[in-house]
């Protein structure tokens, strides 16, 4: 497999992520020495319960010792009877104390599939039309980019808006149900650009679902929270699903941990409600699924909407051949044309949701009148995605639906041919979302693919067999070159990947995009080479974020040698201006963060998509006085300092100001003490590292060196 490359891709891409840091996939410590698994009464089964209990608690329990999932929570669906409830891992580090089926976990992005029923919901009223341009309902909706008045209802549901990706400033807090990320979102959109022409293609679009939720808002006339209540979850009763904004227990929550913590965090509140925002349980979810079913008896749905979600919308656009992929857009969901299942003839569809700390899956079986939902604290949704698929086909044939469950596939190591001499045309730079990667074909048929970006992570090679593909040299990967009809060339990949002790994955799709260097005048380039090798810190999220205490909030910008038209990934325009100026189908060409720089009180803040970041340089090191003041500017940026020698190893005390946290960090960028994780205001300062002042603008934090 590509190791690199298509490793990440597996566990980064297929998870369809919200945020911004990537998750850690890493395999956990197993908790305890015993399983524990605890599963709940069910109904009769029409298929052979033990056998399918034993299979979901062994596949539940590989979850929690090998993929990092602290708790697990599954349920099957078959013809409107839960057939299959259990948990497995712990719901409390510290005791042990077991998960049970009424613990509820953040669903992440399966709340699109609910924002989506509500949509439907209000077609079928006829006060909305999918094909209307979204600016006939919401005149408020403006954007820089005069295509925006094209982007229909349609768009925001099948990811093919063209908006540009995830405004997720403040989105993801802990213990706060802050609406500002809701309330700011339209303004965010005011100065923003188009990707592409709207309908051009299918690309993970967070952003459409948000504004697919502030569309529902002003047609109903209600908030989106009471929306779902009245018209979904109520009439279903699902009294274990909710959102944020909810008022419920927060202590039947899914406890969530920091790797090898035992602390349990703050409750985590992912306020991009219509994009990810929803709460649940796995028996909830099933019920909810009952929408979806051949013979369903309740009909939150009529026909004609039920078929509209699972009409394969991503073939509306430009999207490679292939039969087997991981995304295949509908209205809502992930995938309507699933692998395995389309390998049976039966139709599956499937939605994947991950936020910062839970995870998720929900696949659903119409013609079957079957479903399985997973959620997990800590894991990954693709891991908890091969659990379900894995329980349904042993279901299926359990029932006699399907004779047998086919193997892995299985793949050789390629037999070089010989290449034809223009396949080395193709060598140079491609782009995506989150790299800049070199490609060169040697004319002896060898690919080599790296990273433009970080050189020294090394490069994969693939050699030439034949048909215009290049394999990895196991054979369980291809690449391909296509020259496409908007004249882009594309660097289409086709691979298997096997998570050990759960199941196979075969995905393929459009991974980068052929892109040219444009030459920087002398002006430009001496601008830009101040900006490489600096790293900058997050300055704008809220003291409740969980971004000051998940992965680093600094981000170091690598000097990109004989690359001087780019930075990182975006092509320079200006002094000022580097975009990411790719057009990619699927998931590689989703969340593009654009670059600018501007100043404030004599500091150059970059900003990256919703983001900004200040410069190292412009980072002082921590006052030695034994007490001093930090004040927050009356922009409301977080203020960093570096740990100096002076501070390093000593004791300070912080009187903080209302709404106002601070963080300390060592010299790798690992979090050491967050106070709103900690409760504490006195922290031991690392001897190499940085703290931040959060708090709002022109707050005061006052601060001494206690023994």
């Amino acid at each position: 497999m590509l190791k690199r490359f298509m490793k990440s891709g597996i566990a980064f891409v297929i998870a369809v992520l919200l945020i911004i840091t990537p998750y850690s996939y890493a395999f956990a410590d197993t908790l305890t020495n015993e399983t524990q698994v605890q599963q709940a009464t069910t109904e009769a089964a029409p298929t052979e319960a033990s056998n399918i209990q034993k299979l979901a608690e062994s596949k539940a329990t590989y979850l929690t010792s090998f993929y990092g999932a602290t708790s697990v929570q599954y349920a099957m669906i078959e013809d409107g009877k839960i057939t299959l409830s259990g948990q497995a891992g712990v719901y409390n580090r510290e005791d042990g104390t077991k998960p049970t089926k009424d613990h509820m976990y953040g669903i992440g992005s399966i709340s699109k599939v609910y924002t989506t029923v509500a949509v439907m919901q209000l077609v079928e009223e006829g006060k909305l039309q999918l094909d209307t341009p979204v600016v006939e309902y919401l005149p408020e909706f403006t954007m820089a980019d005069s295509r925006y008045k094209d982007i229909t209802v349609r768009m925001l549901i099948n990811h093919s808006s063209g908006l540009l990706g995830t405004f997720m400033t403040n989105a993801a807090l802990f213990a706060d149900n802050d609406t500002y990320n809701h309330d700011l979102f339209l303004a965010s959109l005011k100065n923003v650009r188009l990707k592409a022409d709207p309908g051009a293609f299918s690309v993970y679009s967070n952003d459409g679902f948000t504004l697919a939720e502030i569309l529902v808002e002003k047609i109903s006339g209600m908030s989106f929270t009471d929306y779902i209540r009245n018209n979904i979850t109520t009439p279903l009763n699902l009294t274990s699903t909710a959102t944020p904004q909810d008022d419920f227990d927060r202590k039947k929550l899914a406890k969530t941990y920091l790797t090898g913590s035992k602390e349990a965090l703050p409750y985590e509140a992912f306020n991009m409600i219509g994009a990810g925002g929803i709460y649940s349980t796995a028996e909830d979810m099933c019920q909810f699924a009952t929408i979806f079913m051949k013979d369903r008896t309740i009909d939150l749905l009529n026909d004609t909407s039920v078929m509209a979600m699972e009409n394969s919308e991503y073939l509306n656009g430009l999207w490679p051949k292939s039969d087997n992929a991981l995304i295949s857009y509908g209205l809502g969901w992930d995938s309507v044309n699933t692998y395995p299942f389309n390998q049976y003839k039966i139709k599956a569809l499937v939605k994947g949701g991950d936020t910062m700390l839970y995870h998720a899956t929900l696949v659903v079986l119409p013609e079957e009148n079957m479903a399985m939902a997973v959620l997990s604290s800590g894991g990954a949704s693709p891991y908890d995605q091969a659990l379900a698929q894995e329980v349904l086909l042993a279901a299926l044939k359990e029932k006699g639906r399907i004779n047998e469950i086919k193997p892995n596939k299985t793949y050789t190591a390629p037999t070089k041919a010989e290449m034809p001499e223009e396949m080395m045309n193709y060598s140079g730079l491609y782009a995506n979302y989150v790299s800049l990667n070199k490609l060169n074909v040697s004319a002896d048929g060898t690919l080599t693919l790296s990273s433009a970006i970080s050189p020294e992570a090394g490069s994969e090679k693939f050699i030439y067999a034949g048909d215009g593909k290049f394999y990895y040299q196991d054979g369980s990967a291809y690449l391909q070159f296509v020259k496409e009809s908007n004249d882009n060339t594309y660097l289409y990949v086709y691979g298997y990947s096997t998570l050990p002790g759960l199941s196979q994955f075969i995905d393929s799709g459009y991974m980068a995009q052929k892109v040219e260097i444009k030459p920087l005048s002398t002006e430009q380039k001496a601008i830009w080479n101040k900006r490489f090798g600096m790293k900058y810190f997050i300055a704008n999220e809220k003291y409740t974020s969980q971004i000051y205490a998940i992965g680093s909030p600094g981000m170091e910008i690598p000097f990109v040698k004989d690359m001087d038209g780019f930075y990182m990934n975006a092509a320079i325009i200006d002094n000022a201006t580097a975009n990411v100026l790719v057009e990619i189908p699927g998931v590689y060409g989703r969340d593009l963060r654009d670059y600018s720089f501007f100043t404030v009180d004599d500091t150059e803040y970059m900003s990256f998509g919703c983001y900004v970041a200040v410069p190292e340089s412009s980072v002082k090191s921590l006052s030695a006085k034994a007490s001093f003041t930090c004040k927050i500017n009356s922009e409301g940026f977080a203020h960093w300092y570096k740990i100096g020698k002076k501070s390093a190893g000593k004791t300070i005390k912080v009187t903080l100001p209302e709404k106002a946290s601070f963080a300390t960090y060592d010299e790798n960028g690992t979090c050491i003490d967050y106070s709103i994780l900690s409760g504490k205001t006195t922290v031991t300062l690392p001897k190499k590292g940085y703290i931040v002042f959060i708090g709002e603008p022109k707050a005061v934090f006052k601060v001494k060196y206690v023994k």
